[in-house]
């Protein structure tokens, strides 16, 4: 649940874009979870996993670990996996200045160019 303000920030930062964000939740009790769901203001789908971290999605995605982040690219193939994609790395921009970027925001703007046609897909 850390991670909901900037998920909700991203959803609204990609309003318009070729972007989806989905969400799979395995808490046992369905109920409060959907209270979170509205305390929090969790706008995008999210499915309810059968309370179970062995639930049918779980296992279907070979999720072993929470959060696990899968991005897809604009054919569903995934292009990357892991939570280190929520880790914040430094970098410099063409004028030399530091700024704190998170490695989903960027590989999520990779993939919207290619979507988009300003860069060939690798």
């Amino acid at each position: 649940m850390a991670e909901v303000p900037y998920e909700r920030s991203l959803v609204k930062r990609l309003e318009g874009k070729p972007f989806v964000l989905l969400g799979i939740n395995s808490d046992r009790n369905r109920q409060a979870l959907q209270k979170v769901v509205t305390k929090e203001s969790i706008s995008w789908r999210s499915w309810w996993d059968g309370g179970s971290v062995q639930g049918p999605i779980a296992t279907k995605w070979n999720v072993m670990a929470w959060p696990t982040l899968y991005l897809l690219d604009g054919q569903g193939v995934i292009r990357y996996k892991g939570d280190y994609l929520l880790s914040i790395t430094i970098r410099e921009d063409s004028k030399g200045t530091r700024h704190q970027v998170r490695l989903l925001d960027e590989a999520v703007d990779e993939l919207l160019k290619e979507v988009e046609g300003k860069k060939t897909p690798r």
